[in-house]
């Protein structure tokens, strides 16, 4: 019994401290997505059919929090038998425990609730590019990657190739080298509604009523012999974050996108 009680997950998260987070987050998240506001799944069956270890979920991002919590409780549902819409408290009971999501060191160390966060299967890594609001050039830490192959072959990975809640912002090599190195099974999932419903941080309600949706779509063929700008491309395109999705792009206008 005192084996199961202190059980750890790949990181060294002790999977009980991950059951309780998850029910009371998830509860609380259950509410705000399918109460409060308009929330639309599409896509489970693409989740159904994948394997238990070496799946990377790539997605675009637009708050800290609510995107990864989304994705979490629609794993949960679909695991338990709910196709495009959330489950129940059961869903949260019977959850899977071997699903990370990357996340900065700064952004989840910035309070106790993001501290709290980061414990149901945060792999914080270092940014490379920007820190405390200011633009660095840093060495990527291996030791980041190595943990994201770790968690990948214990489970799932969520990430978000573009590092930022900026629309259209360019994505980040360090998704395609991971996709080269481990060669996981790439799920791309496009989020919607989130800016609206939520502050930028994902914690407080800004309106309600929201559409907010979640369309996964099938694995990508992916080249893992292919350059990593080819494989950011695909990723980028994937995610609908690309040059032609842009909204501006058909209009010939200069993007002037804030970060919000």
């Amino acid at each position: 019994m005192s084996f199961k009680l202190f059980r750890r997950d790949a990181l060294g998260n002790f999977i009980l401290f991950k059951r309780i987070m998850f029910i009371v987050f998830g509860m609380v998240a259950q509410y705000r997505f399918k109460v409060m506001n308009n929330t639309r799944i599409e896509g489970s069956e693409h989740i159904k059919k994948l394997p238990r270890r070496q799946v990377l979920i790539v997605s675009n991002h637009q708050t800290y929090f609510a995107d990864v919590t989304l994705m979490l409780i629609t794993f949960f549902s679909i695991k338990n038998g709910h196709t495009d819409r959330l489950g129940n408290l059961f869903s949260l009971l019977n959850a899977s425990f071997r699903i990370y999501f990357v996340a900065a060191v700064e952004t989840m160390k910035s309070g106790l609730i993001p501290k709290l966060f980061g414990t149901v299967g945060g792999i914080l890594v270092k940014r490379t590019w920007r820190e405390k609001g200011k633009d660095i050039k840093r060495e990527v830490d291996t030791s980041d990657t190595e943990n994201i192959g770790i968690a990948l072959r214990d489970g799932w990975v969520i990430t978000f190739p573009q590092g930022t809640t900026k629309p259209f912002a360019p994505g980040r090599k360090g998704t395609a080298h991971i996709i080269k190195q481990y060669k996981p099974i790439v799920i791309p999932i496009v989020i919607d509604g989130f800016r609206r419903a939520f502050d930028k941080k994902g914690m407080f309600i800004k309106k309600k009523g929201v559409k907010i949706t979640m369309r996964v779509k099938p694995p990508l063929l992916i080249d893992y012999d292919a350059e990593p700008e080819v494989i950011l491309d695909q990723i980028m395109h994937a995610i609908e974050q690309s040059e032609e999705y842009h909204p501006t792009y058909w209009k010939g206008e200069e993007n002037d996108d804030t970060d919000a």
